[in-house]
């Protein structure tokens, strides 16, 4: 059965999507820590991080720096930090999230419940700074 990012990713299920090549796919968390919250993953489903190839990591972190570029230009903030968890969904991912202060990126927090119109609103400023 496909992952819900791999049926994101087919366009089964909307998303606030960011950016895309022809191996990886970024978007808006709808369960952000912070604004801007984007998970970036890889168009093929591995499970586990460090079950991808060394080269196509290298070239997913590559695209995700692009992603953390575009946020830093978009969502004020003094760092995007990075995290990788991967217990929530059986699909490789990234979690970039704009943060002032180490606790931006606490999960153990309540989350944000933007609208779909904020979503799509920090979406638009984000794939505008995307090169």
């Amino acid at each position: 059965m496909a992952t819900i990012f791999s049926r994101i990713i087919a366009g089964e299920i909307p998303c606030h999507k960011i950016a895309e090549n022809e191996e990886f796919f970024a978007f808006l968390d709808i369960n952000p820590v912070a604004v801007g919250h984007t998970l970036v993953v890889p168009k093929q489903e591995v499970d586990y991080i460090f079950d991808i190839d060394d080269d196509a990591l290298g070239r997913m972190m590559a695209f995700a720096k692009r992603v953390a570029h575009a946020q830093k230009a978009a969502i004020p903030c003094k760092r995007i930090g990075l995290t990788v968890i991967g217990l929530e969904v059986p699909h490789a991912h990234i979690h970039l999230i704009p943060m002032t202060k180490e606790s931006d990126i606490y999960f153990g927090k309540g989350k944000l419940n933007p609208s779909q119109e904020e979503l799509s609103e920090v979406a638009e400023k984000i794939r505008k700074g995307y090169k």
